[in-house]
């Protein structure tokens, strides 16, 4: 039930980050925010299957890693003016938008089903 909760949590975060891509393509400084955006719809799509499919520490700490990497950007972002760092455009918008909690959301969601996954594994005595 863990896994499932971990995958749906990221399936969200891919849904949010494909579906807006398109227009933010137009913020751009060598990277669009709409290719960053795409990139983690992909990590975030690669997570859940491996988190359902492949069952293994390592999947569930790449899922980890990809949620809370995306959850610590995402308010990042929303709370500092970063700027534009080389070629990664300025993401800064301080705006909670309903998007913006829903990709949220998963991501959280995400982060504490797959730490859960690799707490109680990590606690569970070798076979």
């Amino acid at each position: 039930m863990v896994r499932v909760l971990a995958a749906a949590g990221l399936v969200v975060d891919a849904w949010v980050h494909a579906r807006l891509a398109g227009p933010y393509d137009a913020v751009d400084a060598g990277l669009s925010q709409g290719m960053l955006f795409r990139v983690e719809a992909g990590l975030a799509a690669l997570a859940a299957l491996l988190v359902l499919v492949w069952r293994r520490p390592l999947g569930d700490a790449f899922a980890f890693l990809v949620a809370a990497g995306g959850l610590a950007l995402l308010a990042l972002y929303t709370t500092v003016d970063l700027g534009q760092f080389g070629p990664v455009p300025d993401m800064y918008y301080p705006v909670w938008t309903g998007d913006k909690k829903l990709a949220a959301a998963g991501q959280a969601v995400a982060v504490l089903a797959t730490g859960f996954l690799l707490l109680t594994r990590l606690r569970r005595p070798p076979a």
